[in-house]
């Protein structure tokens, strides 16, 4: 089963994460995962997931204006799937990053997908919106968000598209 994460990055900060994202999604048997900046898209790939996962940097508050450009052009690959965010921000106060992710969140659900997190019910570290790192994750809190955001994502995909017969 394939995931399809998206992101864009300016510093290579949602970069990282973007990979510590996939990692986790490839964490789960049966879980497929192409990491792609909102630059360099396989429409095709994107198509043929059932979970898409946007990770942005915080700018003033919000997600970046290219993955809103992205999500507010209605791209018919992400219809009916199942959605995730990451937000990276520079501080970890302020609370930029909660708006950031709700602004992508609502993206999601305009374009028809449906919006996971695990939240403070699969454990630790929690998600809430998702995973949150100040700028590129450098301790095991940040790092061990994006794991826990990607391996989510793959075991809810796999449980609300594969049934157990294909497993």
């Amino acid at each position: 089963m394939k995931i399809s994460i998206i992101y864009h990055s300016e510093t290579g900060n949602v970069s990282k994460m973007a990979e510590l994202v996939m990692q986790g999604c490839l964490s789960v048997e049966g879980a497929e995962a192409k990491s792609m900046s909102i630059y360099e898209l396989d429409n095709n790939y994107i198509e043929e997931s059932k979970a898409v996962i946007f990770g942005s940097p915080t700018y003033d508050g919000t997600c970046s204006w290219q993955l809103k450009r992205y999500l507010d052009s209605h791209p018919t690959g992400i219809i009916d799937k199942l959605g995730g965010v990451f937000i990276s921000q520079n501080w970890p106060g302020g609370g930029g990053a909660s708006f950031a992710a709700m602004t992508v969140i609502a993206a999601m659900l305009v374009n028809g997908m449906v919006v996971y997190s695990g939240g403070v019910y699969k454990g630790t570290p929690f998600l809430h919106f998702g995973a949150v790192s100040e700028k590129a994750p450098s301790t095991q809190l940040f790092k061990d968000r994006c794991l826990k955001l990607g391996e989510n994502i793959a075991k809810k995909a796999l449980g609300m598209y594969v049934s157990k017969t294909q497993l």
